[in-house]
């Protein structure tokens, strides 16, 4: 006789368990919910990638890598966003031994004072020139730069100079007479956040 007793209390409160949720999908269920998505991949600028990468961030924590030296950047490069301090210079297309157009393809011609790149990604970017460990295509993040409205701007590695080793990257300007302003900047923070095309 206890035994039933227990079965029917049992019984008993599963019903009321059931009957609460089932009451409570009856009042949720409701509500009109719109639910709005947008094709990001459509979107190609710094702004659509931004937002990838906040919504990227709390789901797949991306490898960032804190380097101090070129051969660290080629080790780790093609696996980790990179990160570094350097030294940020400027040039000219005009400068001494400078022929006119950038070392990487397509090898654009920027003695017409074309200073930016349009990538099929990104959008317009400054042109930089860069050590041979950061390849071609390389989307870099500056930051920590005098002069410029703004925390951070982005560039494209497009050319190499005798000069860029190590560390350093060189800002291409209209011409050689417009780098004086920028001069050697120290403790820029650069961060490789493509690795090359």
């Amino acid at each position: 006789m206890v035994r039933n007793k227990k079965k029917a209390v049992i019984k008993y409160f599963l019903l009321v368990i059931y009957l609460f949720f089932l009451a409570l999908i009856i009042i949720t269920g409701n509500t009109k919910t719109q639910i709005v998505t947008s094709n990001i991949n459509s979107v190609k600028s710094i702004q659509s990638k931004r937002i990838v990468n906040e919504y990227d961030a709390d789901i797949f924590k991306p490898k960032i890598k804190l380097v101090t030296n070129t051969k660290d950047i080629k080790k780790y490069g093609s696996n980790h966003q990179i990160e570094f301090n350097g030294t940020l210079t400027g040039y000219g297309p005009d400068c001494k031994g400078c022929l006119g157009m950038v070392y990487c393809k397509p090898n654009p011609n920027v003695l017409n004072g074309k200073i930016y790149y349009n990538d099929k990604t990104y959008g317009k970017l400054r042109i930089l020139a860069a050590d041979y460990s950061i390849p071609c295509g390389s989307i870099v993040k500056i930051e920590n730069f005098k002069f410029i409205e703004g925390d951070s701007f982005y560039g494209i590695v497009l050319d190499r100079g005798s000069a860029i080793v190590g560390l350093t990257m060189d800002l291409l300007y209209p011409s050689e007479a417009d780098t004086v302003i920028i001069g050697r900047q120290r403790n820029i923070h650069f961060t490789i956040e493509r690795w090359g095309w």
